[in-house]
């Protein structure tokens, strides 16, 4: 490769990283500018695009996130002169033209503000439904794909983005307020900021695209904006439950990928590599959650969180406990994913063709569910099934878009015998 080739490469990874990093905090900050989500994420789109020639031309500014806000806004600017109702837009145009005059004191990066739990509730409001809600905070927050979030809700990718262009036009219409709400609608949007900020975290701890299984930067925005939301809303148990739930399973980080980025599987994972204070303090709000009654689905997947935690080694942990917490929690919500989780769990301990049996009811169900062939796999090798294995892994790593994910999956497809 030549240095020019390399050049070019270099800077397009660092835009990629960019953008990936910083998103959500730009587009929470356009929005708040403009109160247009579509504006705000081609002005945002333009400005990367802007990027890939000015930085290869000049090199990469000292702080990405500033140049592309600073550039995004007069971007903004530029489409907003051109539209038919110029005059109508004029109120925009001068909160842009005064942000963009202060962007000077935005250079550093700690100094640009950020506006992302204002998106989230903004997202949230009641008079959306509350799945359209979160896959669109998912979408703004974490610039997810909308084929990313539409595997995640288990729709068709022209479903999800429907719902995305009509959550986009009823705030627009409806002038929903940029604001936190008082603290009486707070439970109105709660579950939905709950999900989002769960979902989010999800993608952090195990990416659905991309070279990495593991996007810390998303984990910890996750428990940055959980940590927020718990201490606005003391009072809800599902609020502590999520952060109990984030920082025990968080705790595991460092032993869930190798130096190479290899994804590393919970029986394989080094526990003297896991976070024991962080552990210890989500342990200690997850019993102080439970004190405060009505049990949610946060909590009992914290209490899962904590009895892997608990375990000395992978072979010490107490699977019955944990079958039983996924019954529970199966009873709040019918959710297929729950009963997958279970049946694997009861795999450990119970007969191996009983758990494929009941795998196999689940088809209809999750059979565009990624882990759901990659647990059938791992079943079917348990039980020297290697050619029905091979079937499995074949569908689950022709589902993965995840490279770190796709290499430990060829590398089990590997490992069957003849």
């Amino acid at each position: 490769m030549t240095k020019l080739n390399q050049h070019n490469e270099n800077v397009r990874q660092t835009i990629a990283f960019a953008a990936r990093e910083h998103h959500g905090q730009l587009l929470a900050i356009l929005f708040k500018d403009l109160r247009d989500f579509q504006l705000a994420e081609d002005c945002l789109q333009d400005a990367i695009e802007s990027a890939l020639t000015h930085w290869q031309r000049n090199g990469p500014p000292h702080s990405p996130k500033a140049w592309l806000l600073q550039v995004a806004r007069r971007k903004a600017l530029d489409r907003l002169r051109r539209v038919k109702n110029f005059k109508n837009k004029s109120t925009q145009m001068m909160m842009l033209m005064e942000s963009d005059q202060n962007s000077a004191n935005e250079s550093e990066e700690g100094a640009i503000p950020d506006e992302r739990l204002r998106l989230i509730f903004t997202c949230c409001h009641p008079a959306l439904d509350p799945t359209t809600s979160v896959a669109l905070s998912l979408r703004t927050l974490c610039g997810l794909t909308t084929s990313e979030i539409a595997r995640a809700f288990l729709v068709s990718e022209e479903a999800m983005a429907q719902r995305l262009v009509r959550a986009r036009q009823k705030i627009s219409k409806a002038g929903i307020a940029y604001e936190l709400p008082e603290q009486a609608d707070l439970s109105n949007r709660l579950q939905s900021v709950l999900s989002t900020i769960y979902l989010m975290f999800n993608e952090g701890y195990a990416a659905t695209s991309g070279p990495e299984h593991l996007r810390v930067d998303l984990c910890e925005e996750a428990i940055r904006l959980a940590n927020l939301i718990h201490n606005l809303c003391a009072d809800q148990p599902e609020a502590a439950g999520l952060l109990a739930l984030l920082l025990l399973t968080h705790a595991r980080r460092a032993a869930r990928q190798s130096e190479t980025e290899s994804y590393i599987p919970l029986e394989e994972q080094n526990r003297a590599l896991w976070d024991y204070i962080m552990i210890a303090n989500g342990e200690a709000l997850l019993v102080e959650t439970l004190k405060l009654g009505a049990v949610g689905p946060y909590q009992l997947q914290a209490a899962i969180s904590a009895v892997h935690a608990s375990a000395k080694t992978y072979q010490k942990t107490d699977w019955t406990e944990i079958v039983h917490l996924y019954e529970r929690l199966y009873l709040l919500s019918e959710n297929p994913v729950y009963r997958l989780n279970q049946i694997v769990a009861k795999s450990y301990f119970e007969n191996n063709n009983s758990a494929l049996m009941e795998l196999n009811s689940l088809l209809p169900e999750l059979q565009n569910y990624q882990p759901y062939h990659a647990a059938r796999a791992d079943i079917l090798r348990r039980i020297q099934d290697y050619e029905n294995a091979r079937v499995a892994y074949d569908k689950a790593i022709a589902m993965s878009n995840n490279q770190a994910e796709r290499v430990f999956l060829i590398r089990k497809r590997a490992s069957l015998l003849s």
